[in-house]
């Protein structure tokens, strides 16, 4: 579904991505991990064309984003979908109407389709009562529900998770992530990519896990390929140890 081919990004004198390869598969749900700084959120930021490549090919698909203009890059990014790490919502709409809004800006529904999508999506995330309150009335679990529920709402061909339990209690975590695997498994067509820290949910819900390091893949593959890596860096990396190749600032 997404293919980096040598990509590499510098930000003045900072390397972030060097001749990285990366394949996102169709249809599955992969985690992206990696300790802070190693280019997640940039990768995210390349895969929408919201950054362009110092140098390197990005495909969507059979398209190669890199050669695109604006107007044909806003075409490609209707396939995406995203949840915010905060879920930024409008704290001054209705759940629905935060759910209406990007139907109404990016489809030509009618105003009885958008409505029975955004019940169809709050039915999803388990929030089927919901259409009238205000996101200041909601819990943090709740909001991250409904914005799950506005990235479903276009049908996204790719479904983005920046982050989506960091700062959340186990609890909350936890059902976070059974929600994206059920969206997964319900949604037959989307290619999920959870970028996250949260190396329990990657080994228990990922079909595929990417591990950055200098701005490279250290290691790609299912969950089991990890649990038995003879890569220092991995082995360092799951087990949160101090001491290893990996430095932390």
């Amino acid at each position: 579904m997404i293919r980096f081919t040598q990509v590499s990004k510098s930000f003045g004198t900072r390397c972030v991505l060097q001749d990285l390869d990366l394949e996102i598969r169709k249809g599955e749900l992969t985690f992206i991990i990696g300790k802070s700084g190693e280019g997640k959120s940039v990768t995210i930021k390349h895969m929408m064309g919201l950054l362009k490549p110092d140098s390197g090919q990005i495909y969507v698909e059979d398209t190669d984003i890199t050669q695109l203009d604006d107007a044909a890059l806003q075409q490609v990014r209707k396939k995406f979908g995203i949840l915010f790490q905060h879920a930024a919502l409008f704290d001054s709409m209705t759940v629905e109407e935060n759910i209406q809004f990007p139907l109404r800006e990016h489809t030509n529904l009618t105003e009885a389709q958008i409505d029975h999508r955004v019940s169809e999506v709050l039915d999803q995330v388990d929030l089927p009562h919901s259409h009238k309150k205000y996101p200041d009335a909601l819990s943090t679990g709740e909001k991250k529900r409904v914005g799950l529920a506005r990235a479903l709402a276009a049908k996204p061909q790719i479904l983005l998770y920046d982050e989506p339990t960091t700062g959340m209690d186990p609890l909350i975590s936890e059902m976070i992530d059974e929600l994206i695997v059920r969206v997964n498994q319900m949604e037959k067509d989307i290619t999920s990519i959870v970028i996250s820290h949260d190396l329990k949910a990657a080994l228990a819900t990922a079909d595929r896990i990417i591990m950055l390091y200098q701005g490279r893949v250290e290691l790609a593959g299912p969950p089991s390929v990890f649990t038995k890596a003879a890569s220092p860096v991995v082995r360092q990396f799951f087990s949160g140890s101090v001491e290893g190749p990996m430095e932390f600032l």
